[in-house]
């Protein structure tokens, strides 16, 4: 009886290594090949501007049947976007598109993932090196530049402001608000930045609201704030809403209906900017399949990668640029509910 035993223990045992041996690592399609398995990583998983994104994400997983999912920490913080990297990198992926929070802090881990054969797709991260392709919705110089026109016409062309930026490493951010600055000079000679020209809030609205609530009872002939963060703006109205201002100072940053639909309808917020972050997520895919695929060389000015505001990009090297800002104000706000 125990001879028995054993034998069939045996048995299943060299069944159970067989099996183990025959497993591939990635999902199986029906026709036998590897489905690719691409993972995003956002700056905050609970951010409207990375849930938005995540619908994109999500659509380019159903339209192609890539294996393709989000990520991101519990809030915006550097050092936990990376844990969340280094797991991501440890697994079984195929390629991985970053939104950095901190791109200096996310070089070598996105190294580590590059030499393991990791494709590396980077959004909002201009000068990243460890990276296949860096994509943008726009020119960041265009963009910031476009910013400010918004809120000089807010302001009537004159008057003190300042800037906002999540953190003062974020590269994109701190792109935008120096171009916004730097058109200020150049067509509105009656605008004057404050001597606290770059206010950082973490990418926090309550932050945000607080700083902006400081700075309007230090300089009490502040006249306006250019918001980069998706709460840089709104959390500004929330200031101006609270101490009477409407009408008398303006924000005017990049943000979604979602986060700002409030004081835009108060008129505490006088637009705000941005690009759909779905669409954006969906480009990163779009490239993290292309060159998954063979197809790096397609990749260059001109390309159509089928997504609204990235059908005819610009390259520069691995830096790619899509055309897709808008604007969203109190009239027009219900044309993008998310």
């Amino acid at each position: 009886m125990k001879k028995a035993v054993s034998i069939l223990l045996a048995a299943v045992l060299l069944l159970s290594l067989a099996a183990m041996a025959g497993c591939s690592p990635k999902t199986e399609t029906p026709a036998g090949g590897d489905v690719l398995k691409i993972a995003t990583v956002v700056k905050d998983s609970s951010d409207p501007w990375f849930i938005r994104m995540e619908e994109g994400v999500k659509k380019f997983a159903a339209d192609t049947g890539v294996n393709a999912f989000q990520k991101g920490p519990s809030k915006t913080d550097a050092a936990l976007q990376v844990q969340v990297i280094e797991e991501l990198v440890a697994q079984d992926i195929d390629a991985i598109c970053v939104v950095p929070v901190d791109p200096s802090a996310c070089e070598p881990v996105l190294k580590k993932a590059m030499d393991k054969g990791i494709v590396v797709i980077t959004h909002e991260s201009t000068a990243q090196q460890n990276t296949d392709f860096n994509i943008e919705a726009f020119d960041n110089v265009g963009y910031g530049a476009y910013m400010m026109d918004e809120l000089a016409k807010a302001m009537g062309e004159e008057g003190k402001y300042t800037t906002m930026v999540s953190f003062l490493t974020n590269s994109a951010h701190n792109e935008w608000a120096d171009a916004a600055v730097a058109r200020a000079k150049e067509k509105y000679p009656k605008m004057e930045l404050i001597e606290e020209e770059r206010v950082e809030t973490e990418d926090n609205m309550e932050i945000a609201y607080e700083r902006a609530k400081e700075l309007l009872k230090k300089y009490p002939d502040l006249k306006g704030f250019l918001g980069t963060s998706s709460y840089d703006a709104p959390g500004a109205g929330k200031a101006i809403e609270e101490l009477g201002k409407i009408g008398s100072v303006f924000t005017v940053g990049t943000s979604v209906t979602s986060v700002a639909e409030p004081y835009l309808n108060s008129g505490a917020v006088a637009a705000v900017t941005c690009w759909d972050p779905a669409e954006a997520g969906y480009a990163m895919n779009v490239l993290a399949k292309m060159v998954l695929e063979g197809k790096k060389d397609e990749i260059k000015s001109g390309a159509n990668l089928g997504v609204k505001g990235f059908e005819s990009i610009t390259a520069n090297g691995k830096y790619l640029n899509g055309s897709g800002w808008i604007v969203i104000t109190k009239e027009n706000m219900k044309d993008y509910n998310f």
